[in-house]
């Protein structure tokens, strides 16, 4: 490596997973014990496709039923409770726990990366608390003590190695650390590639096109290659493999990486190209109304479809980049539009995603001389997002909202996707 691991800074980071949180939560409610009662949280107990959200750990082990399950796949059991999600309620007590984080370290040493995962910076509390693993015991013992729930939490000497210490190894044992050098040892053999974070099923192919199958393979390949394969990306994964992570709290561990996203699994099929078309506004509006919230812009637009299981499946995931980044919401559904025209075969659609990735500041970005009307859209576009702040979400929508197929009205009345 080009990099001499031992030269770099030691830190002492905590990754903490609160175990199978949204069924936790939901037992807890109910009086039961999450780590011995069967319960499953789906986003409407009145659809037989509605999707499972989470599973306690008995429910995964003796019935085999895990998040992205349907509804209609959970057995018909005495044992089995099933319930609705609650989002505000989770959303409720992930405050609440991020306070009881407040007991052990400053605010500033928090970052929650999602309502169930956060990641702490101990450094400097051994005089107050102990060793790092005297502090997680406390942490564990108070979160049942106070909540009922469970959590394991992965110890790393940067984010990145807490991180995939929690994944690979913490899981398991409730508590485990990762340090420098462990790296050799415990991530070089980790295969298939995808069980390392950061590395999904698209990026996996294409290093087994080059004939890497583990992260020891990643960690001793050709920097320069990999960069010439995967651009900056490349680096980030050489370095990555090497247990390398200079990102402060709260930083994205792989910067430079931002994207602003949407994806839903749709209510119904959807056959109409019309109805799959309002559908797609609707999310080009949201996507860009977020990147707008950012004060960015970008220049390469992504459309995902998913087709119906009940057919055969499949679909696919293709990105147009413009001469020019945008945020607005008409140019960005262009996109999306040209997509389609080109890559959908008609199939019955139960899944959409819209991104815009390869961002830039929006102030960065250059007049042209032949759109006269652009600053006018631009414009536009953050007035509505300004009454939309104001009013709430439904208080200004495009006609498309209104027509059969259109689902922004139903969806701004829910809380993380998924009823309050």
């Amino acid at each position: 490596m080009d990099v001499d691991v031992m030269s770099l800074p030691k830190r002492t980071i905590f990754c903490i997973d609160m175990k199978s949180f949204y069924a936790s939560c939901a037992a807890v409610a109910l009086g039961y014990d999450p780590l011995s009662t069967h319960l499953a949280v789906v986003g409407d107990t009145n659809r037989s496709g509605s999707v499972v959200l989470a599973a306690t750990p008995p429910l995964k082990a003796d019935f085999g039923i895990k998040t992205g399950n349907r509804l209609f796949e959970i057995p018909d059991h005495p044992k089995i409770h099933i319930v609705n999600a609650s989002m505000a309620t989770y959303l409720h007590i992930s405050v609440q726990v991020t306070d009881l984080f407040h007991r052990y370290v400053p605010m500033e040493a928090i970052h929650t990366y999602s309502v169930d995962e956060s990641f702490l910076d101990v450094g400097g509390t051994s005089r107050l608390w102990g060793s790092e693993w005297e502090l997680a015991e406390a942490i564990r013992n108070d979160l049942h003590r106070q909540f009922g729930l469970a959590c394991a939490i992965g110890i790393g000497d940067n984010m990145l190695l807490s991180k995939l210490c929690l994944d690979l190894e913490a899981k398991k044992r409730g508590v485990a650390k990762w340090t420098y050098e462990d790296v050799e040892q415990k991530l070089w053999p980790v295969t298939p590639l995808q069980k390392m974070w950061g590395i999904g099923s698209r990026v996996e192919k294409r290093l087994h096109n080059m004939g890497i199958f583990t992260v020891g393979q990643l960690a001793n390949y050709s920097l320069h290659k990999l960069e010439k394969a995967f651009g900056v990306m490349g680096n980030q994964l050489y370095y990555h493999a090497n247990g390398v992570d200079m990102s402060e709290l709260g930083a994205p561990i792989l910067s430079g990486q931002v994207s602003y996203a949407k994806g839903q699994i749709l209510l119904r099929d959807y056959t109409d190209k019309t109805e799959i078309k309002r559908v797609l506004l609707e999310m080009c509006e949201e996507v860009a109304a977020r990147a707008r919230r950012e004060k960015r812009v970008g220049q390469t637009i992504s459309l995902g479809m998913g087709y119906s299981k009940d057919e055969k499946g499949g679909g696919f995931y293709r990105q147009l980049t413009i001469p020019d980044p945008t945020n607005i919401t008409m140019e960005v559904y262009d996109a999306c539009i040209k997509l389609m025209d080109r890559f959908y075969d008609g199939s019955t659609v139960r899944k959409l995603n819209v991104s815009i990735s390869n961002v830039y500041s929006d102030d960065s970005v250059q007049l042209n001389l032949f759109e006269t009307d652009r600053p006018k859209k631009r414009a536009l576009g953050y007035a509505m997002d300004d009454i939309r702040k104001k009013y709430g979400p439904n208080a200004l929508l495009r006609a498309v909202s209104y027509t059969e197929g259109g689902t922004a009205r139903h969806r701004n009345t829910l809380v993380g996707g998924h009823k309050a």
